[in-house]
């Protein structure tokens, strides 16, 4: 059997790694970076105890590694910018277990040396489409080091390109996408603060929210969101020191000590941060006529509010591998099967998921209470959602 992923991310590596070691299965990880390229990935991310709890159940040696070579997450804590707190929320309340804050090359790192020689590098896609001799099947063609490679006759073709996933265009059609009306923004920088930053944390100036964590080593990832219009890109004027100073500084009471190192650290820093609209588009796991998954971002790409973008993706990833795993190992080798299983395990799993970030953008949008918004946030409700969040991982399977 012939399965081919495109792209070496968290859900493509996991999968890599996980399918190659059945007996009998050629598996070919392909991505555009070279091997040591992680400079699309300068920053850091906060992955949920779901995600650890899912990896944990397949491919436990992996999430150990993983948990090496980051910090727990442990801690949510929401407050003013002027230090007052709102919501103080320890994770062993809703969780089994504590997350990971990692920085984003280094995950990569972890799992791409986890996925081993299965994993080519510098692999620039030049088509991909149905097989002529069996349409549920594939075929691609890439160029690696000037030489044009084509494999034919894939059983599975595995989309883990992300976002912007070319597997799906080509294959599925351009997703329709979603604007949300919120500008995001992030940067890693060296951790300077004496402590003052540490496990996750919020801060809000109206509708305005810094988020800002540390990780290994000894840096700070900072992310901030506001208002903006859905239809239009961000103002280029709401992009400078001054704006972004006035943006998240109280004016009705000092700011506290975490609000003025993150305020100085982001206007210092101005010019290395990268900038996106908040944006989620529809769900597809597979083809609608062939033998094509999406996982992670391809799959869904989902508002970050909950810190739910690579934590679902390693939670796709361990689900359809365990799957695969167990029904190629029953002897059971139809991908129309394992396809269909696949999406059923995911979709109500998924729908609530981006649901549940989205309804919990509220506090970022025009007009938006956060105080109020925030504190509804400790009442049942929000936390049996987050007890559904972190516990209701999909695994195991029957």
């Amino acid at each position: 059997m012939r399965i081919v992923i495109v792209g070496a991310g968290v859900a493509g590596c996991v999968m890599a790694r996980k399918l190659s070691r059945l007996d009998g299965v050629e598996v070919t990880c392909l991505e555009r970076v070279q091997r040591d390229d992680h400079s699309e990935a300068g920053t850091g991310l906060n992955i949920g105890p779901n995600a650890v709890k899912a990896l944990t159940s397949v491919d436990p040696e992996l999430a150990g590694l993983i948990t090496q070579a980051s910090f727990p997450w442990c801690h949510w804590r929401v407050s003013l910018t002027d230090g007052t707190v709102l919501f103080d929320l320890p994770l062993a309340e809703v969780a089994e277990g504590p997350g990971w804050r990692i920085r984003w090359s280094e995950l990569y790192h972890v799992l791409r040396e986890a996925a081993g020689a299965r994993v080519l590098y510098g692999c620039e896609i030049s088509s991909m489409d149905r097989d002529a001799a069996d349409p549920r099947k594939t075929v691609i063609e890439w160029t690696q080091n000037g030489t044009t490679q084509r494999l034919d006759q894939i059983d599975l073709l595995i989309a883990a390109d992300g976002r912007y996933s070319r597997v799906r265009r080509a294959i599925s059609g351009e997703p329709s996408v979603r604007h949300v009306g919120v500008a995001i923004f992030r940067l890693l920088v060296p951790d300077t603060s004496n402590g003052l930053i540490n496990d996750y944390e919020q801060w809000f100036n109206g509708p305005n929210r810094l988020l800002s964590f540390r990780v290994p080593d000894s840096h700070i990832y900072i992310a901030g969101a506001f208002p903006i219009s859905p239809e239009q890109p961000i103002p280029e004027d709401l992009k400078t020191p001054a704006v972004l100073r006035e943006t998240f500084m109280p004016r009705a009471a000092p700011p506290s000590a975490q609000t003025c190192w993150l305020i100085d650290a982001i206007c210092q820093n101005a010019g290395d941060t990268h900038w996106a609209r908040m944006q989620e588009h529809d769900m597809l796991y597979r083809a609608s006529d062939g033998h094509v998954l999406y996982l992670g971002d391809a799959a869904h790409g989902m508002v970050p509010t909950l810190g739910q973008g690579a934590t679902q993706a390693i939670e796709d990833a361990a689900n359809a591998a365990a799957l695969i795993t167990r029904r190629y190992q029953a002897g059971q080798r139809d991908v129309d099967g394992w396809l269909s299983e696949i999406e059923a395990l995911r979709n109500d799993r998924m729908r609530f998921v981006m649901e549940f970030s989205l309804d919990a953008t509220d506090t970022m949008l025009a007009g938006a209470d956060p105080i109020a918004g925030t504190q509804h946030k400790n009442e049942a409700p929000f936390r049996n959602k987050l007890n559904a969040l972190y516990r209701d991982v999909g695994l195991p399977l029957p």
